[in-house]
């Protein structure tokens, strides 16, 4: 799946992410369950096909699609991705590994146990390690390797190249305990994520100086200690292979190898087609294609028409045959070479579709959420009057089900920046800043000085600055002449208004009077009674009589729907139309609704509607109303149209991505955009490239609103606070925000973030969480909208692969799926008629 991101620099190694899925996927729909320790919101469970280690084969190399080779294999360097953690998770310790629900657990083949022992004067922690648990070269796993580690992350030696590593600097020392397999670390403060600490732990020899550290983890791990081993990196092909490590002392890996390779997202499902790999996160829309293929005919038992020139008909394909048979043998030729690509294009579609018959596609909600960011630098969301207004005017669940609901996944709002749905710490604090509300918004605008009349820029009919009252005699001049000529051609105009008028009003009185005397002949001796040709309730036709609009109408008496070039020929009753200001503002709205119900939810589907749709005479649908219909009545607060301060308008730089993996990005953005246009907010959608999109806009600042993802973390007190933390000034004039590119945090929430990092009591700790969420709600400069969607095609010969969720891979335990015993024997006799038949396997 595409993805752009930017490093979180921690050791758990937490990236933005911006959600880049694409196309609509019908599958069956994963029921949302709570977690039963009082976690709440909808979850999705893993789906990696799980079997028992007894059903899974040994031997065998499973191929794994990777964005690209990893640039470091020393995870706690500012370069190291996703890949890097990848990799390192098969080859090195990580002490407390992720569960299901995001909970960290003990992992019984390194430790024996870890628990804090004393809390005062100093909290010390004790942890006893598997006798059995050896590096690659054959050295116990021990004390020195916690202390190098520590030396070179605790920021206290400069020379060791490291990103931010919180945890590492609250060390005081650590020392070997009652004998070797004992390690006692003694903390000057007091430290609650102590088990995010040496995972993964690298072998002293890496982490003993700084060169080693730099340099010689980059490429290489000599060292290494879980299933696999490191078999080697290969540039040319992009290929990093893990090899079963003989020295393991858990249960053995079932694969011989697992090979890393890099394939670029949106050559995903030609890889998969061709075998080249076996396991590959994918976007929507090659997930859409995978369930085709797995799909094979329609209700009808024909194929499912899908792939190049699916979409003809037998009407188009008829004349297609006649222009390629025809006398011109310019078009003929042409024809039949674009007869030619498209059946070349179909067949190739065909052989990928048989390929990837051989996927399933696994889904989950992947851990991290994607949230719509609020720049409060400057410009107008630096009042957080105006950045509330902005969350209370989004309707979170639509976009949630723009996204998740296509792919049958649970749709719920997130209501958490600091836990998601299923993980214990998990409570929706969005109360603290509030729901949809388009009157609380509005007002709250109002409050910030934002008003439909500051939008009208002001004049006192002078030239600004040195030139006001400097107009010259020419200029005079040509106003004037400008002045008359205007006022020459309005005469004009209105003298053929009005001949125009006298003309098509003879034409309506001849016409009347025609009619009047077709009904005397028709009906004898009734002529008085029908004297009156035309009139109805005793108002006349004409227009000198016709009925001006009541006070109690509204602001106008809205016509029918004959508009300009569909009207009645023949002339027939003049109506008050709705003003052009008002016309434009219900039909462009009309259209957003079009944008939210088109198949895909996708705005850029809508140019070519609206394009046909205002090619019809009178222009677009829905400007004008029906007879009869009921002038809207003006808004309470009399809002119309965009608002503004000073004469200057409301309008915000929203920065999204432009990649081919964005669609379903972008579609979330344009409903952003229309809903905060509804009260009065005015957005400049801007669409950059992926690989400038953090970099230079995100990260330094250039945007008001975007969309980006940050990945979810058990440790929310050490990983989360640089996301919130108050920028601070730096000595140059410039802010430093960590990786708050919202620029908005205050005192207060540093302030709990601190108190529960140093918080031991779990649920203390938890509870100062939950007060810092709401407090992050309330100023309002990030809004999480939903749970990313997670889906992984994996061959469906695997066992125990797919989409993890929150939990870590036993990579141990991934393998091909034993053989399954073959159908009936020939000789079985055949079954009774209405007995149910054996199922295929």
């Amino acid at each position: 799946m595409s993805h752009v991101g930017v490093p979180r620099g921690t050791a758990r190694k937490r990236r933005s992410l911006a959600l880049l899925t694409t196309g609509v996927l019908t599958l069956p729909v994963l029921a949302g369950c709570s977690s039963d320790d009082g976690a709440t919101g909808a979850t999705a469970p893993q789906d990696i096909a799980v079997a028992g280690r007894s059903m899974v084969a040994e031997g065998g190399t499973v191929n794994w699609a990777v964005d690209a080779l990893p640039t470091t294999l020393n995870a706690f360097q500012a370069d190291a991705d996703s890949t890097t953690t990848r990799i390192t998770g098969a080859l090195l310790p990580t002490l407390f590994p992720l569960d299901a629900k995001g909970r960290p657990q003990l992992d019984p083949d390194y430790l024996e146990s870890a628990k804090v022992v004393e809390s005062e004067p100093r909290q010390v922690v004790l942890y006893r390690l598997n006798q059995q648990a050896v590096w690659s070269d054959g050295r116990e796993i021990g004390a020195p390797d916690f202390v190098a580690q520590w030396r070179a992350l605790s920021g206290k030696d400069s020379a060791f190249w490291t990103a931010r590593n919180a945890g590492y600097e609250r060390i005081e020392k650590i020392e070997r305990g009652a004998d070797d397999l004992e390690v006692r670390v003694t903390f000057a403060k007091p430290y609650a994520d102590w088990r995010s600490l040496f995972s993964p732990l690298y072998p002293k020899d890496v982490t003993g100086s700084p060169d080693a550290f730099n340099d010689g983890a980059r490429t290489t791990l000599k060292a290494t200690s879980g299933p696999f081993r490191l078999g080697g990196v290969n540039k040319a092909t992009g290929e990093v292979t893990l090899v079963r490590n003989p020295r393991w002392w858990g249960s053995p890996a079932k694969l011989d190898s697992l090979v890393f390779r890099a394939v670029a997202p949106k050559d995903r499902t030609g890889a998969l087609a061709a075998g080249r790999v076996d396991v590959a996160d994918v976007d929507a829309a090659s997930a859409h294609r995978i369930a085709q293929a797995a799909g094979g005919s329609g209700a009808d038992g024909q194929p499912l028409a899908q792939g190049p020139g699916a979409g003809e008909g037998p009407a188009a394909a008829l004349r297609a045959w006649a222009v390629a048979h025809g006398s011109n043998a310019e078009a003929a030729a042409a024809a039949r070479a674009a007869g030619k690509k498209t059946r070349a294009a179909a067949d190739a579609y065909a052989a990928e579709q048989a390929g990837l018959r051989a996927y399933a596609v696994r889904k989950s909600l992947e851990p991290a959420y994607t949230q719509l960011a609020l720049n409060g630098e400057s410009g107008p969301l630096a009042d957080d009057r105006v950045r509330r207004a902005v969350a209370r005017a989004l309707n979170r669940q639509e976009l949630v089900d723009t996204v998740l609901r296509p792919l049958g996944l649970p749709a719920q709002p997130l209501g958490s920046h600091l836990a998601l749905a299923g993980q214990p710490a998990y409570e929706d604090s969005s109360d603290a800043l509030g729901g949809q509300d388009t009157g609380a918004a509005q007002a709250l605008l109002a409050d910030a000085g934002w008003t439909p009349e500051g939008a009208v820029k002001k004049s006192d009919g002078t030239k600004a600055g040195s030139e006001a009252g400097k107009t010259t005699k020419k200029d005079a001049e040509k106003k004037d002449a400008e002045k008359k000529d205007a006022t020459k051609k309005d005469a004009e105009k209105k003298e053929a208004e009005k001949k125009e008028a006298e003309k098509k009003e003879a034409e309506k009185k001849e016409a009347e009077k025609k009619e009047a005397e077709k009904k005397e002949a028709e009906k004898k001796g009734t002529g008085a009674a029908a004297g009156k040709a035309g009139s109805t309730d005793g108002k006349t036709g004409d227009g000198a009589d016709r009925r001006e609009p009541a006070p109690d109408d509204g602001l106008y008496i809205v016509g029918d729907d004959n508009k300009p070039g569909d009207g009645d020929p023949a002339g027939g009753a003049t109506h008050v139309l709705a003003p052009a200001p008002a016309a434009a503002f219900h039909s462009s709205a009309l259209l957003r609704q079009a944008g939210y119900l088109s198949e895909s939810g996708i705005s850029e589907d809508i140019p070519s509607r609206v394009t046909a749709q205002d090619k019809r005479p009178g222009g677009a649908a829905g400007a004008y109303a029906p007879v009869g219909t009921a002038a809207p009545a003006p808004a309470a607060d009399g809002r119309r149209g965009p608002l503004g301060k000073d004469g200057k308008p409301l309008t915000l730089r929203f920065v999204l991505p432009s990649g081919p993996g964005s669609e379903s990005l972008r579609s979330v953005g344009d409903k952003i955009s229309a809903m905060l246009e509804s009260v009065g907010i005015r957005t400049e959608i801007t669409k950059v490239s992926d690989e400038s999109y953090f970099q230079d806009h995100i990260a330094s600042g250039d945007y008001d609103l975007a969309l980006y993802s940050w990945p979810a973390t058990a440790y929310p007190a050490t990983d989360d606070r640089p996301i919130f933390a108050k920028p601070v000034p730096a000595t140059d004039g410039s802010l430093l925000v960590e990786q708050n590119y919202t620029r908005v945090g205050t005192d207060h929430i540093d302030q709990l973030f601190d108190q529960a990092v140093s918080e031991l009591d779990e649920d203390a700790a938890r509870d100062l969480m939950k007060q810092a969420d709401a407090r992050i709600w309330a100023a309002a400069g990030s809004i999480p909208l939903y749970q990313r969607p997670q889906l992984v095609a994996a061959n469906r010969k695997l066992a125990n692969v797919g989409a993890f969720g929150f939990g870590t891979p036993h990579y141990q335990d991934i393998g091909f799926k034993k053989p399954q015993a073959a159908g009936a024997p020939a000789n079985k006799k055949p079954q009774a008629a209405g007995a149910p038949a054996d199922k295929k396997k």
